[in-house]
């Protein structure tokens, strides 16, 4: 980053990226669609672990009716990671697969819309440029140590802090094998 990043700006930046990749899926066949799914799913694992810790407890104590807000976009977070993990033990050109997909990519992109909406467009009324700085650190942070595939029920900071050391272990694990294997 050339100059400080906020955390709005850097969570809409991913939500723009994560548009991309649903877009790279549906376009690619074969091998290409294959890679393109897995970039996408470790980035929705990574972004949507970092809010858990991050963000959704930062808005639950700093915006207005956050309890709420935020169990919304828990609740639509849990739904997508299902989602991913069956699509994860499927065939990316099977007809099945592009049907729950395209059912996943309708959910994401509402989900993300909301999250830009209702929490982060309170944000700047919450805190300061400097603070929403510090939480984009932490967010980056969190990402970096974040597992790299969806744990459904792992949905707070709490759950995400005891699962996440061995899940983001297994995931990274599993993600080395995989590259190595083609």
């Amino acid at each position: 980053m050339d100059r400080r990043t906020d955390v709005v700006e850097l969570l809409k930046g991913q939500h723009t990226r994560i548009r991309e990749l649903f877009d790279e899926v549906v376009r690619a066949r074969g091998e290409v669609r294959e890679r393109a799914f897995h970039d996408l799913v470790r980035l929705l694992a990574v972004h949507e672990t970092a809010e858990e810790e991050v963000v959704h407890p930062f808005a639950r104590g700093h915006i207005d009716d956050g309890e709420r807000v935020v169990e919304d976009r828990i609740h639509e977070e849990e739904q997508a990671k299902r989602a991913l993990t069956r699509l994860d033990d499927m065939d990316p050109d099977s007809p099945e697969f592009l049907d729950l997909f395209a059912a996943l990519r309708q959910d994401v992109l509402a989900h993300a819309d909301n999250e830009e909406r209702y929490e982060f467009a309170h944000f700047d009324r919450a805190a300061d440029r400097g603070r929403l700085e510090t939480l984009a650190r932490a967010v980056q942070a969190a990402e970096a140590l974040a597992p790299t595939r969806p744990h459904p029920g792992a949905d707070t900071a709490a759950r995400n802090l005891a699962a996440a050391p061995v899940a983001a272990v297994v995931d990274r694990t599993r993600d080395a094998v995989r590259k190595a294997l083609g």
